[in-house]
């Protein structure tokens, strides 16, 4: 019992491991991102925009639009400055 239990999980493993995992589609780097409509109907994200005027002049003229870039703000926030916890004395 013990063995075809152990069977059965090292399978289940095996399969999650081997699922693809999705590509990340906005680059944290760049502020701005243009999505881009391809012919056949797809659609893809390129983040590589300084600025929203940047980016527009880029789209004239495609089937595409431009966007704040999501992830810009969360991985490019400065952290907070410590807080000092440490008592100070009262004479």
């Amino acid at each position: 019992m013990r063995g075809k239990l152990a069977w059965m999980i090292l399978a289940g493993g095996t399969t999650l491991a081997a699922a693809p995992a999705p590509a990340q589609t906005y680059d944290p780097s760049y502020p701005v991102c243009m999505q881009v409509i391809a012919v056949d109907g797809g659609a893809y994200f390129e983040c590589s925009f300084t600025s929203l005027a940047q980016c527009a002049a880029t789209a004239s003229g495609l089937a595409a639009q431009c966007l704040a870039n999501p992830y810009f703000a969360i991985f490019n926030k400065k952290s907070p400055e410590p807080i000092d916890r440490r008592h100070k004395r009262v004479h």
